[in-house]
């Protein structure tokens, strides 16, 4: 049973990574593939991420091996230090592109424009 959960969390988080993929290559600018590239990927690896707590959680429980624990609360950092860095490396990059005069595809006005 717990290989069917972990195998759900993980389909999920790889279609989310991969509709990630096609995103940064479909989108005609930079902010729209630095949305893809963030949203989609942060949410896709938290599944992942989110399957390797279930199983190590699952593998903890009949034996108490501290390893188990150990995989669960590395996962557990790499979610916080994502969720936490992603959107301000695709801030940064976004603010970046801005500045040097790159414009979002098809915009008519432009409400930036002297403020940056």
């Amino acid at each position: 049973m717990i290989e069917w959960v972990v195998g759900v969390l993980l389909g999920i988080g790889v279609a989310f990574n991969l509709l990630a993929s096609i995103g940064i290559l479909r989108f005609p600018d930079v902010y729209t593939r630095i949305h893809a590239a963030t949203k989609c990927t942060t949410f896709g690896t938290i599944f992942i991420v989110l399957a390797t707590i279930v199983y190590s959680i699952y593998n903890w429980l009949p034996n108490h091996d501290p390893r188990w624990i150990t995989i669960g609360l590395h996962s557990a950092l790499v979610v916080i230090f994502l969720v936490l860095t992603n959107p301000v490396g695709a801030h940064a990059l976004g603010r970046a592109a801005r500045k040097s005069g790159i414009r979002p595809y098809g915009a008519v006005i432009d409400e930036l424009e002297g403020r940056l």
